[in-house]
């Protein structure tokens, strides 16, 4: 799968796991627009309800998200109900792609991709899935030589007065004493609040990170929108070095 591709279809028979909840009033912007770090939080607590729900608690408890791919088919309004499903779409013995479909009552439609790495609590490094793991992932895909490859490899442009300081608060630090994989979809939500029209359709979101981003970095997001093809970069700069970068994009298949 490459940027602008679709993202794979469910597996047939339902198979996947399966939640749901009520849309948060704290993850809405003023036109009740569920917002993607809220949408992200979605994708972080269903991770975390699956890990909890089977054995992977005790097999593999720790992962790592290195991409995420949000299409917004139609926008989740809120007040609501969500349901959502996820599944393995792609694998290898130390990551796996996990799809999770979100379906809301009142007709609202996004589907995700994230490419999750598991990783050694002793090393920091990527570990190879248990065994056990390893079979439960493979019963929804029979892709089993998933291979990491960077998509958002553009290099920052020069600075401009478009630049942005990003601050980091003490709430966007996780329990790895890193910058919350919600936490960096703030500087996108606030470059959208310009984009009205491109939020109106169904777009495409896609964030990958390189490095962590610590709690006394200092990050400047430098960003670009092409009025011609309508797509929005963000990059995440720490010291000139891009920790992060971002695309929303619109979603054609669909328009």
């Amino acid at each position: 799968m490459s940027l602008d591709k679709p993202l794979p279809p469910p597996p047939p028979g339902g198979l996947g796991f399966n939640t749901a909840w009520p849309v948060r009033a704290a993850d809405v912007d003023p036109d009740n627009r569920l917002r993607f770090d809220g949408v992200a939080r979605y994708l972080q607590d269903i991770a975390w309800e699956n890990l909890h729900a089977t054995f992977f608690e005790q097999t593999d408890p720790y992962w790592l998200v290195r991409r995420t791919v949000v299409d917004v088919i139609r926008p989740v309004i809120w007040p609501d109900e969500v349901s959502l499903r996820r599944w393995c779409s792609g694998m290898s013995t130390r990551w796996t792609n996990m799809r999770v479909q979100i379906n809301s009552e009142r007709g609202g439609l996004i589907e995700s991709e994230g490419f999750w790495i598991n990783f050694s609590d002793k090393t920091g490094m990527p570990s190879r899935i248990s065994d056990r793991g390893l079979e439960y992932l493979g019963t929804t895909t029979d892709q089993h030589r998933l291979r990491w490859k960077a998509w958002l490899t553009d290099p920052a442009p020069p600075e401009s007065d478009a630049d942005m300081q990003f601050h980091i608060r003490a709430t966007d630090i996780d329990q790895f004493n890193h910058l919350n994989n919600c936490a960096y979809w703030h500087a996108v939500e606030e470059k959208l609040v310009d984009l009205p029209k491109l939020v109106a359709k169904p777009h495409r979101a896609v964030i990958e990170y390189n490095n962590g981003v610590l709690p006394r970095d200092h990050v400047m997001v430098r960003s670009r929108y092409d009025n011609d093809t309508e797509v929005l970069r963000l990059w995440y700069l720490v010291d000139g070095t891009i920790r992060a970068a971002a695309r929303v994009s619109p979603l054609a298949e669909y328009e």
